[in-house]
């Protein structure tokens, strides 16, 4: 009896012993949790709008880098994307699972720009045991590139001059000139980013290559163009609380139109809430979350592979940077006085605009240069009339809103910083200009798809 025990025992040892481990399956939807997790990080966290486009960037990119080696679909970024000029060789016969590389990188390198670091940690620990318990060869091979590859990025991403700008002087206020930008309540923040258009550029020549046309010069003159902009915000913010008002006293649950808008597209994770002597932030997504969160719906919708799901995510990132850095550029260079503090001085000190001012320059609109940019390249990539269901906001307590096209959704999000009171017309229409620009720039200019 115990003999056969034994020998039971052997011929178990000996099936574990020769069991074959097989590949470690990464898909779309592992690809899109984890950006998902990442950008839940960084609600919690609280990024402004540029730095969030950075810390979408680079793991993109890193995993994108990993997706091209030795694809017959894409291409390479090496050349094409300043200062990036070589990534650790992919051996065709190490047993590197390239998907699985990928999503390593794009995780470790995320953990170095976040700043709740062990939330990151303990899911990826967890995909990690995982992988390891699935197939632990392959996963450690992979785990090796993928980390190699998040060094590279790491080096070329240290040079972008980021390190330099958090030691350069806050924006001075001249809070004496009527044209000027000046801190907004009810925090009264500083200028947020006052040189991010020195980050360096990744397909641009320079922040001021899409510079915009000039604003109109600001005047208290009733006749003047800039007065008549700033009116027009005035006048839209009263007609929309007009409707609210008549919402409340009627009881109706439905929301008016532009009121819905602005608040869907609000984005700004700077939003603060006073109750009595206290004030607290109001964490909401990013533009950049937004938008990061339509290509991952436009994906799913199409159930695209996960090389095309990484192609999308880094195209648009992308297209995002850029963006920031072009804005910024222009935001703090022309340095435009906001409509609330314009509108307060010169036409209703007590009026207040829908959604709560962001705290820096007022032109150009940045969710229309990046809401219009976006909007070109996923064009691109899943084509014109595109219809989908926006769930972006539904975690902030939003409904999901449906749109026939990308274009649409960029429309939308454009016109509503004039809905929620915090820009001018011209801003938002030449941001549009601007955006759009840039965006088929990178389509001309960047050689991905093969």
């Amino acid at each position: 009896m115990r003999s056969k025990i034994v020998l039971l025992g052997i011929t178990a040892l000996f099936f574990v012993s020769c069991k074959k481990e097989t590949p470690i399956k990464v898909t779309t939807n592992d690809y899109c949790a984890v950006v998902d997790t990442v950008t839940a990080i960084m609600v919690h966290d609280i990024f402004s709008p540029p730095v969030a486009s950075r810390i979408y960037l680079y793991p993109n990119v890193a995993a994108y880098e990993i997706m091209a080696q030795n694809s017959t679909k894409y291409e390479s970024l090496q050349g094409q994307l300043n200062g990036l000029d070589s990534i650790p060789k992919l051996d065709p016969k190490s047993g590197v699972n390239k998907n699985l590389a990928a999503l390593i990188a794009h995780i470790e390198l995320s953990k170095q720009l976040i700043f709740s670091e062990q939330a990151l940690e303990k899911y990826r620990d967890s995909l990690y045991e995982k992988w390891g318990s699935e197939n632990s060869k392959e996963f450690e091979v992979s785990k090796e590139y993928g980390l190699k590859v998040a060094d590279r990025i790491k080096k070329w991403m240290g040079k972008d001059n980021y390190k330099q700008t958090r030691t350069m002087s806050k924006f001075s206020v001249h809070s004496s000139q009527l044209e000027r930008w000046q801190p907004t309540p009810p925090a009264y923040m500083d200028g947020v980013e006052p040189h991010w258009g020195e980050i360096r550029t990744l397909v641009m020549d320079s922040a001021s290559q899409f510079k915009p046309i000039p604003p109109y010069p600001c005047s208290i003159d009733k006749n003047s163009s800039f007065y008549k902009e700033a009116k027009e915000t005035y006048d839209i913010g009263n007609m929309i609380s007009k409707k609210l008002i008549e919402v409340e006293n009627t009881k109706s649950k439905l929301m008016p139109e532009e009121s819905a808008i602005a608040s869907f597209w609000d984005c700004n994770p700077y939003a603060t809430v006073t109750q009595g002597h206290m004030m607290f932030a109001k964490k909401k997504n990013t533009p950049d979350a937004h938008w990061i969160n339509i290509t991952k719906i436009a994906l799913k919708k199409t159930n695209a592979d996960f090389e095309t799901t990484v192609f999308a995510f880094t195209k648009t990132s992308i297209g995002i940077f850029e963006c920031f850095i072009s804005c910024w550029n222009e935001k703090y260079r022309s340095n435009v006085v906001r409509p609330e503090t314009y509108i307060n001085q010169n036409i209703d000190e007590n009026w207040r605009p829908q959604l709560q001012t962001p705290p820096f320059p007022e032109y150009t609109s940045g969710h229309s240069v990046i809401s219009s940019c976006s909007a070109t390249i996923l064009t691109t990539i899943f084509g014109d009339n595109f219809s989908y269901i926006d769930d972006s906001e539904v975690n902030f307590g939003l409904p999901k809103r449906p749109f026939k096209s990308f274009k649409q959704a960029a429309a939308e999000a454009s016109i509503s910083r004039l809905y929620g009171g915090i820009h001018y017309r011209s801003a938002i229409e030449n941001g549009i200009v601007q955006g759009n620009n840039i965006g088929n720039y990178i389509i001309k200019k960047l050689k991905m798809a093969k």
